[in-house]
């Protein structure tokens, strides 16, 4: 891991740099994909699955006897565990749940707002080398509180044509009937514009690659929404000598096998800490059976020695990390302080892959920084507000004098018209 001392604020920007390319990079052979699924629909998802995958597909679709079949190779301790995650997420999604607004601003003027549901959505699963089902019950469950109508959910296939039974068992087990063997671009170019066996849909939600990440940005020019530019895993920790150097390497690690273009950052006030991470990473990368991804993560890494907690703060509140892990004396600075993260870990006992798997928060999370405008996955996430309102009699002659004024302000003669009329049908 590179080692950081003192680095001066003017060279933050620099430092803190993602390993990752620019979308002027890689949205030409996006718009290229995009541009056929557009105008050949299934016909050109299977040419790209047959490039991309090394599978030609005849059937885009999973049958119900493959997730049938599913289950039967998923363990029982796997369903124990998945079963454990489920509630806790269904828990504290539920709890996110708001009453409608319901006011008088003046009297006769009566606003409320109400929540809709999101009817179409699509959720995208990463397979390869991870498949993360574990990303179905993030996605699938507030979806499903929120009242979704329809649920589709895309994710790669392997060489062999299959999806991962577990990916396949959890879907079935949150509902999920529709299910496509299609992953990448391509995936997310058929939520975007729907072919014959791929529905269109209103709002794209999941992780991927840097080629998924720009695919869902370049979404939005055609109408669709996206959850948010969801990229490679980042990881941040703060630490002091309170913490435990071999926890936080493991927490390090625990982000670093995600890929190879996965940053993790130790920024810490010890430089005999920085040392004893640096030295516990090394000792357990040699474990991992992933070691080879992790390794190249972790030379995209850095150990980031400060001389005071101030320092620290500004600097992770610059960087915007996905994950925010703090193991330090005071914890309180650093979770009121706090303003940019995705997710934040409180604690020596808090380990990152907790939120992944099964505490009860959500791990679809923003990255490359946009945590410092965007949140992670929640309720409100497959949800819209709606504004509602209803004016008596007296409530127009309330405000109707405010409206005509600032209508005739602003120039616009039919908008004065509107409330004038009413106001003198009223005399």
């Amino acid at each position: 891991m590179n080692k950081i001392f003192n680095p001066q604020s003017t060279t933050w920007a620099t430092i803190l740099e993602r390993p990752t390319q620019t979308v002027d990079d890689i949205e030409d052979t996006v718009s290229q994909i995009f541009s056929e699924v557009q105008k050949n629909g299934d016909i050109a998802i299977k040419k790209y699955t047959s490039f991309f995958d090394n599978v030609k597909l005849d059937d885009l679709v999973v049958s119900q006897a493959e997730i049938d079949a599913a289950a039967k190779n998923v363990s029982d301790d796997l369903k124990a565990a998945i079963a454990i995650a489920k509630a806790n997420i269904t828990s504290f999604h539920k709890a996110q749940e708001t009453a409608v607004i319901d006011i008088e601003t003046t009297q006769g003027v009566r606003c409320w707002q109400e929540k809709r549901a999101i009817q179409k959505v699509g959720l995208y699963i990463p397979g390869g080398t991870a498949p993360l089902f574990s990303t179905i019950l993030m996605l699938a469950i507030p979806a499903t509180i929120a009242g979704c109508n329809e649920i589709i959910l895309c994710t790669p296939p392997n060489k062999e044509g299959k999806v991962n039974p577990a990916i396949l068992y959890t879907a079935q087990l949150c509902g999920i009937t529709k299910i496509y063997k299609v992953g990448g671009i391509q995936a997310i170019a058929g939520m975007t514009f729907g072919t014959d066996t791929i529905s269109k849909v209103y709002k794209i939600f999941g992780p991927g690659n840097q080629f998924v990440t720009v695919a869902k940005q370049l979404a939005t020019k055609y109408g669709v929404a996206i959850d948010m530019p969801a990229g490679p895993s980042e990881l941040l920790v703060v630490a002091d000598e309170s913490a435990n150097a071999d926890f936080v390497a493991s927490d390090l690690l625990s982000q670093a096998e995600h890929g190879t273009d996965s940053q993790v950052i130790l920024v810490t006030t010890s430089k005999n800490f920085l040392t004893e991470v640096e030295k516990a990473v090394e000792n357990q990368l040699e474990a991992l059976p992933r070691k080879e991804i992790a390794t190249k993560a972790i030379s995209n890494s850095k150990l980031i020695y400060v001389e005071n907690d101030q320092i620290a703060l500004d600097l992770i509140n610059e960087y915007g990390p996905e994950h925010f892990i703090i193991c330090v004396q005071d914890e309180d600075f650093y979770t009121s302080g706090i303003q940019n993260a995705g997710s934040v870990f409180v604690g020596n006992y808090t380990p990152e892959s907790a939120g992944d798997y099964a505490s009860g928060t959500n791990h679809t999370l923003p990255t490359n920084g946009y945590a410092k405008a965007y949140s992670g996955v929640n309720l409100a996430s497959f949800q819209k507000s709606m504004t509602f309102q209803k004016i008596t009699a007296t409530g127009i002659q309330n405000i109707g004098n405010a409206i005509e004024q600032m209508a005739e302000a602003e120039g616009l003669q039919a908008h004065k018209n509107a409330v004038s009329l009413r106001l003198e049908s009223l005399k």
